[in-house]
């Protein structure tokens, strides 16, 4: 049973930048495909990132996020540059094995990220 423990989230200025972690416990993140995902007050879940045998990115973040992965600390980071104040949301980190099309089956409880104009 993987589990996963999302931290760094914060009140921050646009245009400022913060580092989300992701910390992996009862799995190998490199064994997975680990995402990002974000939920805004109101809206609807949706995807802002994931890390595989390749990475991508929600066409939102393109050019502001990047999403890494350190194996020997069984993290994913979601590096966040530039924030905007419509990223402010709960950042949810998920994982499921790598190869599998269902949908994410591993999440962990979120990190709050709050950007002020």
């Amino acid at each position: 049973q993987v589990q996963l423990v999302e931290s760094g989230g914060a009140l921050v200025q646009a245009g400022g930048s913060l580092r989300l972690s992701c910390a992996a416990s009862g799995g190998t993140v490199s064994f997975y495909t680990m995402a990002w995902f974000r939920q805004a007050p109101g809206k609807a879940r949706e995807f802002v990132a994931h890390i595989g045998g390749s990475t991508s990115y929600a066409d939102s973040v393109k050019g502001r996020f990047t999403i890494s992965r350190d194996n020997a600390k069984n993290t994913v980071y979601l590096q966040m540059n530039s924030l905007k104040p419509e990223d402010t949301a709960v950042y949810y980190c998920a994982a499921r094995p790598r190869g599998a099309t269902y949908d994410y089956n591993y999440w962990g409880r979120g990190t709050q990220v709050t950007v002020s104009s």
